[in-house]
């Protein structure tokens, strides 16, 4: 039962060890210089973001308050039926 599970180690051992080779050797295009257009993309990806954000927040807020609206409706609801069983 050792052997097996011995054996079973080492198989992974060695076949990780073989990934970390490999990865070592493949092309990083980070490493590459960045270009005009690269910096023109990341430039639109960040206002992209930024009104991404900007628009999230705003539904945010809304759904905020709408939940606050409603809350307040219903609780206004129990004290109406509070009122009316309490006569």
């Amino acid at each position: 039962m050792k052997k097996s599970i011995n054996l079973l180690l080492a198989a992974v051992l060695a076949g990780g060890a073989g990934t970390a080779a490999f990865a070592q050797t493949t092309h990083d295009p980070a490493a590459d210089p960045t270009t005009h257009a690269d910096k023109k993309a990341a430039k639109e990806q960040a206002k992209a973001d930024k009104k991404g954000s900007v628009a999230q927040a705003k539904a945010d807020k809304e759904k905020t308050e709408a939940q606050s609206d409603a809350d307040k409706a219903a609780a206004d609801a129990r004290v109406k039926d509070a009122k009316k069983q309490s006569d």
